[in-house]
């Protein structure tokens, strides 16, 4: 019997140590993908921000001093991510073209690490879901979660029905402060879904791959009143300039900006106080203090699973943000504060250290599977950088390259070690239509000036960079959805009835738009909806969606 039981103790120590092995050989891999997040961070040397957990995240990390998005706007830079292909590879500049329309065969990052043993999952936003998008279920061992919340927390902050000057819905207000708890928004529920996440990990027999998108500092910019509070409001600073850069082309700035949407900001291109200013980036300082703190709650959860020491993992800003600078307030620019993104990746073994090295968002891809030991992918855009970690003065590329399309035109952007290049020209189009931007990082850093007209000869060579690029190829028509099924009205009734709070048989708009995934699209939902337009849904319209109960018969 003794016999026996020994056995059985080896075979279950045994089964201990080979898992603890593959443990060891395949580290876990979290990413942690922030949206809108410049290097606003005090571990990127920002004395106003109030960032401990990613600070001290940084203190062990290589730390990218100079990365950059692909395209600053939300899904291109994160198909950029999840395929290493680049906007101008897959064609997809938009937000509603899914990446599988371009590469229906594609295989993503989190794919990637599914089909070599891992098990990947996400909480919150990763891929860009919204607008006609949707997410990619090849990705993930199980379907991913995107917890939700109201927008705000105070009723006079939320949408009314009624439109702005320029024609559009209006949304809510820009900012909210108020003492509530962090679970109150979206990326408090986030925080605490992927703290779930790794508790259930510490059983797990496979390695993990887990994403964690946080929505804020995205618009509207909402954080509990404490994380407001940590922000010394009158130490910050306005932006230089309210107006484009000196000979700058139309297309370098956007005609308007997403800020314009938001209650009691004026339209078009009119400057704003610097009252407003100053309070708009208390407001995104807040809202990065607080996404810190949530960031730091799934790091405490990590160290509490005992998985740390075998977890690699990656911090990422989808793209970076302007607060005022050439008086634009938002990404959707060719420019640095829109391009230049904080990266961090922080692996089981290594110190942390800097590197100044060139990288692009296609580069994690190949990075994360070097790392981790994984086959390298083929066909990607991008390239590992895992040798920075060893020697971080090593040189990654000679340039970056990103991109961003203004109404028929595309601008491509080359950034070496001074010089930024943009190319403004039509796809296809003969190169003598093209206009340029060129700005020196080296005696103009805040890019006051175009230099295009003035160093034709930094032009012409950085011209060349943009020659051994691939063409880039237009914007692919999306996909026709294959059909669905129809949803149940059962389930459209019992829908209804959750969302209407005053039970009084309709939903006001505010009810309409509370706990909706993306506001940008809600709107329109709603309009479609209102068939006597009247600003309100009966039980029938939400029902039938929109469509006349006669034709539904």
């Amino acid at each position: 019997m003794n016999r026996i039981l020994l056995s059985l103790l080896a075979l279950v120590f045994g089964a201990v140590e080979a898992h603890a092995a593959d443990r060891l050989a395949k580290p876990n891999v979290l990413v942690i993908a922030i949206d809108d997040l410049k290097p606003v961070l005090g571990c990127y040397g920002d004395p106003h921000a109030k960032t401990p957990n990613l600070d001290r995240l940084a203190s062990r990390s290589l730390r990218l001093e100079r990365a950059y998005c692909n395209q600053a706007v939300c899904a291109p830079s994160r198909n950029a991510l999840m395929t290493s292909l680049r906007p101008q590879t897959l064609g997809i500049y938009d937000l509603s073209t899914n990446f599988r329309d371009s590469r229906p065969a594609a295989i993503s990052l989190a794919q990637h690490f599914k089909n070599h043993g891992y098990h990947t999952t996400a909480v919150g936003k990763i891929l860009h879901t919204g607008h006609g998008n949707h997410d990619d279920e090849a990705s993930w061992s199980e379907k991913p979660l995107h917890p939700k919340a109201e927008y705000y927390a105070l009723p006079e902050n939320k949408p009314s029905a009624t439109a702005s000057s320029n024609g559009e819905e209006q949304r809510g207000s820009p900012t909210e402060s108020t003492d509530v708890p962090d679970d109150t928004y979206a990326d408090g529920l986030i925080a605490a879904e992927a703290v779930k996440k790794l508790t259930a990990a510490k059983s797990s027999a496979a390695p993990f791959f887990l994403a964690v998108g946080f929505l804020k500092p995205h618009l509207p910019f909402v954080a509990p009143k404490k994380y407001w509070d940590r922000i010394d409001a009158d130490k910050l600073p306005l932006p230089a300039t309210d107006t484009l850069p000196r000979s700058a082309t139309e297309a370098a700035g956007p005609s308007t900006d997403e800020l314009r949407k938001y209650k009691g900001i004026p339209q078009g291109r009119a400057v704003l106080s610097d009252a407003q200013k100053r309070h708009l980036i208390h407001g995104y300082y807040a809202a990065t203090s607080y996404v810190d703190a949530c960031v730091g709650r799934v790091l405490a959860a990590l160290q509490d699973s005992g998985l740390a020491e075998s977890t690699l993992i990656v911090v990422w800003g989808d793209h970076g943000y302007h607060l005022g600078d050439h008086g634009i307030w938002g990404k959707h620019t060719n420019f640095e504060l829109a391009a230049r993104i904080p990266l961090m990746v922080a692996m089981p073994g290594k110190q942390g250290t800097v590197s100044s090295a060139l990288i692009e968002t296609v580069d994690i891809y190949p990075t994360l599977a070097a790392l981790t030991g994984l086959p390298a992918p083929q066909g990607l855009d991008g390239r590992s950088f895992a040798a920075l970690l060893d020697d971080p003065s090593a040189t990654h590329r000679d340039h970056i390259t990103h991109v961003y399309p203004r109404r028929e035109l595309l601008g491509r952007a080359v950034r070496d070690d001074r010089y930024r290049l943009v190319e403004w020209n039509k796809i296809g189009a003969e190169p003598e239509t093209a206009t340029f931007e060129l700005y020196d990082y080296q005696t103009d850093p805040g890019e006051h000036t175009n230099l295009a007209s003035t160093q034709p000869d930094v032009v012409a060579k950085l011209q060349t960079l943009l020659a051994q690029q691939p063409a880039a190829k237009l914007q692919i028509t999306a996909r026709p959805p294959s059909p669905a099924k129809a949803q149940p009205a059962s389930e459209r009734v019992e829908q209804f009835r959750k969302r209407d709070q005053d039970h009084n048989g309709t939903l006001s708009y505010e009810e309409f738009l509370a706990n909706q995934r993306d506001l940008s699209d809600a709107p329109d939902r709603f309009r479609k909806l209102d068939l006597d337009h009247d600003n309100k849904l009966t039980e029938a319209e939400y029902v039938t969606k929109g469509r006349s109960p006669a034709l539904t018969k």
